[in-house]
Order: structure tokens, then C-alpha cells, then sequence
């Protein structure tokens, strides 16, 4: 029935009618004067048939009852009715498909049928049950395939209708699984890593405190490290209000945004704590990243601080770094590499970490693609995060933070593979 619903579709309906009025056209000028010839009473009927499709092909109501008055006065005036017989039927079939009101098509068939039985009328018994016999054709079939086509549009738009539903349910349910999951990532993270990070923090500061006589590199060692510990905290508690709050997520790879103007300090920042660690950084970064919106920009800064922090963990504090971010057409050109340092850990546990994972989803939602790998000795990370297709709303939107961000578990010295 697909090809059947795609010709009978409602759209089409005055192609069907144009189409019928020159199938009509070629009987009357082939067909009908090989026969018995035509007359003007049947060209006169014929034309006004035509017209009549046409003009009322959207109405089939209209349509039906001035074919059926055309056909009543073919019977009354001429002997070959078959114009007006099949502009009828036709009228009937496209009114079966199209009616709003079932009662409108059962009652159109009972008119035409009693057009065409007055045909019958006083005439003996064998041709009025011929007429009976004949309405099969020129009402039942009509009325018959009409109201099929017209269940398969209703089945067919039922369908439609229920996997719009089915698919409705299912985002719901992915959206309420989301939220659940949402909820429980923000009750851990409130519950067991924020309590330990604050519970760090507070013992470095009672230690830095109450210890007064302490080497000055000591002493900077725990300045450090409780600053570390109080942005991590504060980056916690932003991602826990954020999680706990479904308006302040923008899809499933949201990012925590940061204002383009403090990008070049805040990449400052990772290269500072990186050679703080003992790590040389050569760093070239372009000035034009202050004019990078807010989600690249958080991304850039997020990629260079894990990097850095896998060069301290894997290469050594003896390692060169080197970190170049450039800005070019719009895009970002964003590498970090090391010359190995000749460290290897004693010892690594087995799966490794997902640092190199969390990076690649990050470049990936913004349309980039991360290349990691060894190099000459050491490990080079690179990507180049494509121009922004629109300018960005100037407030950022709020999108969660990872203020400890994945390292993976990766030995240096030769590294041969990527970090799973």
C-alpha cells in the first residue's frame, strides 16, 4: 500500500484530477467515435465534468454532488455516460479518502448509487439487475479502495504518533537517568572528595601555622600547596552547585567557562606551578588567546595544566617542557612536549589513568582531534581546536570544572603507547 498512499496523497490531488480529465479528453477524441460516435450534449457534459474536477479538487463534497448532477442529466439526455460515470466514482473515491465525518461518505454512496440505479427504472428486470450488478464497479470499488487508503493513512499517522511518543518517553527517562546520575556524582563528591580536600587544606594551614621556624622553601612548599588545595575546593564546590542545579548544565561535555581576558594569566599560572615542581617550561603563547571565548579558552587551560602535570609525573622534575599556543584564522594551534628526562617510575599500577581519555572527549565536543604519542625520546600532545562557528554570548555559560584533572598512568622512558 506505500505506492498506493504516496499516488493518493492529498497533495497530489490535482494532479490525479488533471491526469483524469485527459485520460477522459482521449476516449471522447479516440475511443468514443470508433465506437458510436460523440455528440455535443456529451462534449457539453464532458467539458463541464472536466471543469468541475478541477475546479473543486480540494472539495470533494462539492465535487460529488455536481458530478452526481451531471451524471443524472447524462442519463436523462445521452446513452454513453462513461465520462460522467467515472467523473462520479472518482468523486466518491477521493471524498472516502478525504471526508472528516464518516457519515458524509456513506451517504455519498447512497446518492450515487440512486443516480445510477434511476438508469434501471422501468426497464425489465435483466438490465435493472445488470445496474445492480455494475454498482459493484462504479460505487463499491471506489468506496472500497477509497476507505482503505484512508485506514492506511490513519494507521500510518498513529505510528508516527506513537514513536514520537516512544521517543519523547525516552529522552525523558534519559534525562531523569541523567539527572540521577548527576545528583549521585555531586552527593560523593560533597560527601567524600570535597570533605578530604577540605580536611588537607586546613591541616597544611594549622602545620604552616603552628611550624613558624621553617626553611623559606619549605615554608613556600606548604603556601603552595595549601593555595592548590583552596582552589581545588573552590573549583569542587562550583562543580557540585552546578551539578546539583540541571538549568547550569549545557549538555553532557559542558565546561566551566572562563573569561577570555585572564586566559594568558591563567596559562601563566600552570607554566608557574609547573617550574615550581622543577619542571623547565619554554613557553610560547600568543597574545591574541586573551580574544578566544570562554569554552576554548577554558579548554586550552585545562589541556596545558594536565600536560604539565604529566610531564612532572611521567618525564620528571629533570624534563624540558616545551608549550606553544598560537592563534591562527581563529583556531587554535595547542601543543605541549618533553624531551623524556631519562626518568622512569619503579613502579606503575596496571590499567594506567584516563588523563589522555578526558582530554581527547574534551577536543573532540569542541571539534578538534588530539594527537598523543612518543617523540624523539620523550611524549608531545597537540591538537588544533577549529574557529568558533558563532560568536559566544558575552556571559559564559556555567558548565561544570574538574579542579584535579586526569593524569594518566604512563611510564616515560621510552613511552611507546598511548595511556589508556
Amino acid at each position: 500500500m506505500g505506492w498506493v498512499g504516496r499516488a493518493f496523497d492529498r497533495r497530489d490531488s490535482l494532479v490525479r484530477m488533471v491526469l483524469l480529465d485527459l485520460s477522459g479528453v482521449g476516449y471522447l477524441v479516440i475511443v468514443a467515435p470508433m465506437q458510436h460516435g460523440t455528440t455535443a450534449v456529451q462534449w457539453i457534459l464532458a467539458v463541464a465534468a472536466f471543469a468541475v474536477a478541477l475546479l473543486f479538487h480540494r472539495r470533494p463534497l462539492f465535487n460529488l454532488l455536481a458530478q452526481a448532477t451531471l451524471l443524472m442529466v447524462a442519463i436523462c439526455l445521452i446513452d454513453d455516460m462513461t465520462i460522467n460515470q467515472v467523473g462520479a466514482s472518482w468523486a466518491l473515491l477521493e471524498l472516502a479518502m478525504r471526508a472528516r465525518r464518516p457519515q458524509a461518505i456513506w451517504l455519498a454512496a447512497g446518492l450515487l448509487t440512486v443516480v445510477e440505479l434511476t438508469d434501471s427504472i422501468g426497464d425489465p428486470l435483466r438490465r435493472f439487475l445488470a445496474g445492480v450488478i455494475g454498482l459493484m464497479v462504479k460505487v463499491g470499488v471506489p468506496l472500497l479502495l477509497g476507505l482503505v487508503i484512508r485506514t492506511q493513512r490513519e494507521l500510518a499517522r498513529q505510528a508516527e504518533q506513537r514513536a514520537a511518543e516512544e521517543q519523547r518517553r525516552r529522552e525523558s527517562e534519559s534525562r531523569a537517568a541523567r539527572a540521577d546520575e548527576r545528583s549521585a556524582i555531586a552527593r560523593e563528591l560533597h560527601d567524600v572528595v570535597a570533605h578530604h580536600v577540605a580536611s588537607m587544606v586546613l591541616r597544611v594551614g594549622v602545620a604552616r601555622h603552628v611550624l613558624t621556624d621553617l626553611d623559606p622553601r619549605v615554608g613556600e612548599v606548604f603556601d603552595d600547596v595549601h593555595g592548590t588545595g583552596s582552589a581545588a575546593l573552590a573549583d569542587l564546590r562550583r562543580l557540585v552547585a552546578v551539578l546539583r542545579d540541571p538549568d547550569g548544565v549545557r549538555g553532557d561535555a559542558a565546561l566551566t567557562a572562563i573569561e577570555p581576558s585572564a586566559l594568558p594569566a591563567a596559562l601563566g599560572a600552570a607554566v608557574d606551578r609547573a617550574r615550581q615542581a622543577g619542571v623547565t617550561v619554554e613557553a610560547d603563547i600568543d597574545p591574541a588567546i586573551g580574544s578566544l571565548d570562554a569554552v576554548r579558552g577554558m579548554a586550552v587551560l585545562r589541556l596545558t595544566q594536565e600536560a604539565l602535570t604529566n610531564v612532572a609525573k611521567h618525564a620528571g622534575t629533570s624534563a624540558l617542557a616545551r608549550l606553544s599556543v598560537t592563534v591562527v584564522d581563529g583556531s587554535v594551534h595547542w601543543e605541549v612536549s618533553d624531551d623524556g628526562g631519562g626518568w622512569v617510575p619503579a613502579a606503575l599500577p596496571s590499567g594506567g589513568g584516563h588523563g589522555i581519555t578526558g582530554m581527547r572527549e574534551r577536543v573532540e565536543v569542541l571539534g578538534g582531534e588530539l594527537e598523543a604519542g612518543p617523540t624523539d625520546g620523550g611524549w608531545r600532545v597537540r591538537t588544533v581546536l577549529p574557529a568558533a562557528p558563532a560568536p559566544m554570548p558575552p556571559s559564559p555559560a556555567v558548565m561544570p570544572a574538574s579542579s584535579a584533572t586526569r593524569r594518566p598512568e604512563v611510564p616515560v622512558g621510552p613511552r611507546t603507547a598511548e595511556p589508556a
